[in-house]
């Protein structure tokens, strides 16, 4: 079987990671003011390196930094670009956990002003990656679409953009400069986080899409159309995958529905190497869907939970993985967690011993199928 010389890797992940308590510790005395921003980034950066060991030991070729600098997947690049800022404000749409628990999301952004690339973001934080590891230095960045999902034109400030084309064009071109940046840093693995493709299968989410004043059928068509602009052109060497999620936070989610309204325009449009899809649990609906996928680009089955330190049947994820072939060609598919273990800094309900288990167990899984992680 072709070997996965690029990414997406056969054994593969999302890129968060719990922190450790002693990143935790420090990033509570740098918010009293006890320690300054150079003391907590040597923290991060001697957690990080460890991160990269259990990564490397574990036998996985893309590794990350876990994440460890950021608060939110998504909050702390966005704001990095000028003109988007965080707001505290409640969201109709909210986060379910087991035996009926809830959470309310506050973590919005807003667009107030022109969105300009005045320096780079994350740069400096792959540089250190880059200089940690010997295997592939994979970097995670949030998709622009989530702006617009969360509340769609309301909020992108109408005084800096009376047309949202002016909106779109300006985040795709500070985009391009980022990744333009990151890839003269020698970056050839970039994953864009998103969850727009799993929301809008949400009845929920869509409901509340058209309160906000939005057509939901549309939007896949225009989120794919933005994705591919901010990609066109990328060097020859820098593999780009997507991530969709459908809200991982303290091991709870936000929405729930199969791909099915999704998939021939997303999972046939977009121009990407690989397309790494959540299906842990039944809210995913079947692999039906993944008929649509475009001829070449490799689908990354999330079969293993990040939600639960419970450690999955190897002999059952290789029926999952059997059954997905028969829609995508076995050659065409790889093994991950359904998403990352910490999306927030919190993390989710699992010990790092559980986390290292599920990581060793994609990789041996994935080498008892396709023979290479």
């Amino acid at each position: 079987m072709p070997a996965a010389a690029k990414p997406p890797f056969r054994a593969d992940h999302v890129g968060s990671l719990l922190r450790p308590s002693e990143v935790h510790e420090a990033r509570a005395k740098k918010a009293k003011g006890e320690i300054d921003a150079a003391a907590l980034r040597r923290v991060e950066d001697a957690a990080i390196r460890k991160a990269v060991a259990m990564q490397e030991s574990v036998g996985l070729n893309a590794v990350t930094d876990g994440e460890f600098r950021r608060g939110f997947w998504h909050v702390d690049f966005l704001t990095g670009f000028s003109g988007i800022v965080p707001t505290q404000s409640n969201y109709a749409v909210t986060f379910k956990g087991e035996g009926g628990a809830t959470a309310e999301t506050r973590s919005m952004l807003a667009v107030t002003d022109k969105i300009r690339r005045t320096r780079p973001i994350a740069g400096p934080d792959f540089d250190f990656l880059k200089s940690a590891t010997t295997r592939t230095p994979k970097l995670c960045i949030p998709a622009p679409t989530y702006l617009h999902l969360r509340g769609g034109r309301n909020t992108v400030s109408r005084a800096a953009y009376p047309d949202m084309e002016g909106f779109w064009s300006d985040i795709i071109a500070a985009y391009r400069a980022e990744i333009a940046d990151l890839a003269s840093r020698g970056l050839t693995y970039l994953q864009l986080d998103d969850v727009t493709i799993a929301f809008l299968c949400d009845e929920v989410v869509r409901a509340q899409l058209q309160r906000d004043g939005e057509a939901p059928a549309k939007l896949p068509a225009l989120y794919t159309d933005v994705i591919n602009r901010i990609v066109k052109d990328r060097p020859a060497n820098l593999s780009v995958t997507i991530h969709t999620c459908r809200g991982n936070h303290s091991s709870m989610w936000m929405a729930s529905g199969g791909y099915d309204a999704v998939a021939e325009t997303v999972f046939g449009g977009l121009q990407l190497d690989g397309i790494f899809l959540e299906y842990d649990t039944e809210r995913a609906g079947g692999f039906e869907p993944l008929r649509f996928v475009r001829k070449g680009m490799r689908v990354v089955l999330g079969l293993v939970s990040t939600k639960t330190g419970v450690l999955e049947s190897k002999d059952a994820l290789k029926r999952r993985i059997d059954e997905a072939a028969k829609y995508v060609p076995l050659e065409n598919l790889c093994l991950s967690p359904q998403c990352g273990f910490a999306s927030t800094e919190g993390g989710n309900k699992l010990s790092e011993d559980e986390e290292r288990r599920k990581l060793a167990l994609v990789v041996e899984v994935a080498r008892e199928v396709w023979g290479e992680g």
